[in-house]
């Protein structure tokens, strides 16, 4: 197909969205509204004075590399600082390697499995207890800067607005290339705490909870200067110290604000970093302590002088966090709530503190990784920290003593039998115990989410798979750890937009395992941006026969035979992800353009419809669906979308001219006037055809 046929399709895809389109990406300017970062019950004045309460979770940060920790590297004197005020927890534990569904566990206080937001963009359910929900009822002002589309409710965690005043993320797509990837899907912490603290500076009186998130120590590793030269041997140090600093500074201003003294505050991780150990480079597939081991720090208000400074050995879980702020303020913690509060341990040396440290349950500490299998299909992983051992379950399962093999280097499941079927059988009644039964909300995933993410280094999820049911087991993710790193080193490529680059690498990928959905994948992808289109379909069309499942692939298939000039194949091809997958938008929005130009316009009115269930302030959907309407002679049908799509875009002549032909065949002269008016205002043809050319 020529560059001229290419960008007429293009235009039509404008028509159809309603948006001006730049290039061959037409889906990512697809307009959406952002999240309402209202709580659903009004803010009430408290009857007691509550103290402020500050939650700080920096993002992939290892525990041994906290000197208050034990570490030697010197990376955080300001943090060390924090700690000499705070309650030290040694041996505090994450509950997935995976930013969005530790987050969930920490600001609801649940497991895992049964918040389920186990992969991005799975939502929170609006019925799970939520940190910041709780507080705001009870008088506080909520405010969250994050920073990382990792954790926008616009992108990766749907949701997690809740209960905030104000939820500083925002991140736009717009514009995104490697070298504007801070203006773009990722913030220094240093501008994070700036706009945080200036939030600060306005909101003294309290009582106030803000949540500030520092993704700086994600990968890639880059930190600014002076720490890239002081680190250019280790850029993921580099990351650490410069966190460190930046908290420096936050904590700083807290102390020359007055507020410090009488704050909680809590500081912890998401999950860590494997830099290498058993075969893993990043995180998010394996479940031992260089991901699941985290830094921990609480500090109560200082006047309440309890053992600041002091180090807890015991094992204790992110999911602890929110029952122990909550209780560290006097607010009830709801039912649905599993984790343990922890004031037990903060105030030992008090008869309340003895009391609740005596009756401590230590029930050890629980992690799962779920991102291979939603990903790539293969078996998820459990594991229980309990006694002296670590247990992972997964195809071939495994068992380290805790002490003295930290770095699980020596698997005596196979040696051990007994000690791991006790293990495996706790395993397996702590799951049925934790569980929830209900069905949660399915994700609105599409194109431009699917490669806002990739840009972070992580594949969507793929719950169109015949992989993605938990209970099925799939290879083990030891088998496939170096075939991950490959996939993650392609995607790394890719997002640099560099497909020159990537394809030699895919290409020799796909010698090695010539059956891989996913590598076909890529390549297709870099065929369609190379406009080889119909090389495209060859390498498209046989990632979906390895895979039938994968919709994703089939979407870039469509989009190939389209540029091919094959509508009718195209159009089986979105008929089948929107029949299997139906929260893809982008399926029914290829229809509509497909259909529209075989004249089915039932159908066109029947996908338009499909796309404002998800989005109904979509213009393109509403316009397309007035226009469909009025051809069906269904008038006073067609009235609401155009108008619905003259107030979301009031620059566009388009609706009026409709809603001017809709009125006079309903005989309303005076409406149909003043239609025609404001559509000539606007540009429009003096009595020029109601179906405009695209603009």
């Amino acid at each position: 197909m020529s560059g001229t046929r290419s960008f007429w399709y293009v235009m039509i895809m404008g028509v159809v969205l309603g948006v001006s389109v730049p290039g061959v990406h037409a889906l990512d300017t697809l307009d959406r509204q952002p999240a309402d970062s209202s709580s659903e019950k009004p803010k009430t004045a408290p009857a007691v004075a509550y103290p402020n309460i500050v939650l700080v979770t920096l993002d992939t940060t290892r525990a041994d590399r906290m000197d208050f920790l034990g570490s030697k590297r010197g990376l955080t004197p300001n943090l060390d600082m924090l700690a000499r005020d705070s309650a030290i927890f040694t041996r505090a534990y994450s509950q997935a390697p995976l930013t969005p569904t530790s987050h969930s566990t920490i600001l609801t206080g649940t497991y895992p499995q049964f918040h389920q937001v186990l992969i991005f963009p799975l939502p929170l359910a609006k019925d799970l207890p939520y940190l910041p929900a709780i507080l705001k009822d009870h008088g506080y002002s909520t405010a969250a800067f994050v920073g990382s589309l990792a954790v926008d409710p616009n992108w990766g965690t749907p949701g997690f607005e809740r209960g905030f005043d104000f939820y500083d993320a925002g991140f736009r797509w717009d514009g995104y290339t490697p070298k504007t990837r801070y203006q773009t899907v990722e913030r220094r912490g240093g501008e994070v705490v700036e706009r945080a603290l200036a939030w600060l500076g306005k909101h003294q009186q309290g009582p106030f909870f803000l949540w500030v998130h520092l993704f700086d120590p994600h990968d890639p590793y880059d930190p600014p200067e002076p720490f890239k030269t002081r680190y250019a041997r280790a850029p993921y140090d580099g990351e650490i110290a410069y966190v460190d600093s930046v908290m420096g500074k936050f904590f700083r201003q807290l102390k020359a604000s007055g507020l410090y003294d009488d704050t909680i505050v809590a500081l912890t991780a998401d999950h860590g970093e494997s830099l290498g150990a058993h075969g893993e480079n990043t995180h998010g597939i394996f479940i031992y302590d260089e991901t699941i081991h985290v830094p921990l720090l609480i500090k109560l208000k200082l006047t309440q002088g309890v053992n600041a400074g002091s180090r807890i050995d015991d094992r204790v879980e992110l999911a602890d966090i929110m029952p122990t702020l909550l209780g560290a303020v006097g607010i009830a913690v709801p039912d649905k709530v599993q984790g343990q509060s922890l004031l037990g341990f903060l105030k030992r040396g008090s008869s309340e503190g003895d009391a609740a440290a005596k009756a401590w349950q230590d029930r050890g500490a629980y992690s799962q990784s779920d991102y291979g299998h939603l990903a790539f299909g293969w078996s998820a992983e459990q594991s229980l920290r309990i006694g002296k051992y670590l247990f992972i379950q997964a195809p071939r399962r495994e068992l380290y003593t805790d002490a003295t093999d930290a770095k699980a280097e020596h698997n005596l499941a196979s040696s051990s039998t007994a000690v791991a079927d006790t293990l495996s059988a706790q395993l397996k009644d702590f799951l049925q115990k934790t569980t929830n039964t209900q069905e949660t909300p399915k994700s609105l995933m599409d194109e431009a989410k699917i490669k806002k993410l990739a840009v972070l280094g992580y594949m969507g999820s793929r719950g169109d798979s015949p992989y993605a049911n938990a209970s099925e087991q799939g290879a083990d993710p030891k088998d496939k750890i170096q075939f991950a790193n490959t996939i993650l080193r392609i995607n790394d490529i890719l997002q640099n937009f560099r497909c020159d680059k990537a394809m030699p690498e895919i290409r020799k990928a796909i010698l090695a395992s010539p059956d891989i959905s996913l590598l076909r994948f890529f390549l297709g992808g870099c065929y369609l941006e190379k406009e080889d289109y119909p090389s495209a379909v060859t390498e498209l069309r046989k990632a979906v026969q390895l895979d039938p499942g994968f919709t994703h692939a089939e979407m870039n298939l469509g989009r190939a035979l389209m540029y091919t000039d094959d509508s009718a194949a195209a159009m089986t091809a979105f008929e089948h992800v929107a029949k299997t997958e139906p929260n893809i938008v982008d399926a029914h929005i290829y229809l509509i353009v497909l259909y529209g130009k075989a004249n089915r316009t039932e159908d066109v009115a029947k996908e338009c419809r499909a796309v404002l269930h998800y989005i109904p302030d979509n213009f393109g959907a509403n316009l397309n669906l007035g226009r469909s309407l009025s051809k069906l002679g269904d008038w006073q049908g067609a009235i609401a979308p155009l108008q619905k799509a003259a107030m979301l875009q009031p620059q566009r002549p388009v609706p009026h001219v409709v809603l001017s032909d809709v009125y006079s065949r309903l005989g309303r002269e005076e409406d149909a006037k003043r239609e025609r008016a404001e559509a000539e205002r606007l540009g429009a043809v003096p009595n020029g055809p109601v179906e405009t050319p695209p603009e």
